[in-house]
């Protein structure tokens, strides 16, 4: 089991690791970063995926001890993931999971010395977000409005999707209370129930408006509910029902690449970079806890100006008119 020892001062330090089998000890692993870290469900559940690869993979080799991995082993688990063909993000997610783990396991008293050899794992190679061109979202959010109380939601969810650039878990998680829609904020719960205020742009309000005044009362009926959207049975929103709601949307817009709700939060901070916007303040929107994750959106734009400059500078254009 994992007790706590008393001490002033909270950390992960200060939890011991009794002798148990890998399945325990990630389950006490995730556990405090659940009480401590105050981790969110999605994420956990990810992490436990990503070790329970690497404890699948020891199980084959006959140990059921966190402290039991070597560096061959480790040398030949990574292998193995590359064989796999993870996506560069989820690879990248499942190195930090076993690291931040195992940082873990190496505060914990008894010998471990993995970390030794975990510090020299490569990092995976940068993948830029995918977005959607400025076109491709304005025939998304100008698709004609149907007098329905579910395309005014789905409406009003996608429109304050893109002006927000909210997480779809935070979408989903909006409440009544979350919204000011007289001075044109919201306040957003991100990662670890940390909370930003993001402005909303006139044309959310607007729709968010319609939404609230002529089709949420259909949806909640003689119910009672905080919840901001709500499905026909006047329940929260779930992430998988909005997926879906705008998978349906993309296909009447005409558009045939695969889209997911994030990247609808990417093309706001690139959009947003694109016309003027400084990184700070797109950080701030976006809830990111370090600049750094927002500067991935400059390397977009970096690559967009490229494209445009190998496209359209006059003196690449003179040399294939001459060699013609």
């Amino acid at each position: 089991m994992c007790r706590g020892l008393d001490h002033p001062a909270s950390s992960l330090a200060y939890w011991v690791l009794e002798p148990v089998g890998m399945n325990e000890q990630i389950d006490q692993y995730l556990t405090i970063l659940q009480v401590e870290g105050g981790y969110a469900a999605n994420t956990l559940a990810a992490y436990r995926r990503d070790l329970k690869k690497l404890h699948t993979f020891l199980q084959a080799q006959g140990i059921d001890d966190a402290r039991g991995l070597t560096k061959p082993l480790w040398v030949q688990f990574f292998g193995r993931l590359k064989a796999m063909r993870l996506s560069p993000a989820t690879m990248a997610r499942c190195l930090a999971s076993v690291r931040g783990f195992y940082k873990w396991v190496d505060q914990q008293p008894g010998p471990c010395d993995v970390h030794t050899f975990l510090k020299g794992t490569p990092k995976q190679w940068m993948q830029l977000p995918k977005v959607l061109s400025e076109a491709e979202v304005l025939r998304l959010l100008n698709l004609p409005l149907q007098q329905t109380p579910e395309d005014m939601r789905d409406a009003a969810m996608v429109e304050l999707l893109y002006a927000t650039g909210l997480r779809v878990s935070e979408l989903v998680g909006l409440d009544l209370q979350s919204l000011n829609l007289e001075v044109g904020f919201l306040q957003a719960t991100g990662k670890r129930d940390k909370q930003r205020i993001v402005p909303i742009g006139d044309k959310a309000r607007e729709l968010v408006s319609v939404y609230l005044q002529s089709a949420r009362p259909a949806f909640v009926k003689k119910r009672t509910s905080s919840a901001l959207f709500l499905t026909r049975l006047g329940r929260a929103m779930s992430r998988q029902c909005f997926w879906s709601i705008l998978k349906g949307r993309t296909a009447r817009a005409g558009i045939t690449k695969p889209i997911s709700p994030h990247m609808l939060r990417h093309s706001f901070a690139t959009h947003l970079l694109d016309h003027g916007a400084d990184l700070r303040s797109v950080q701030t929107m976006l809830g990111h806890a370090s600049i750094a994750t927002t500067q991935i959106y400059t390397h977009v734009e970096h690559t967009r100006l490229k494209k445009v400059h190998d496209q359209y500078f006059p003196r690449k254009q003179r040399s294939r008119s001459s060699s013609e």
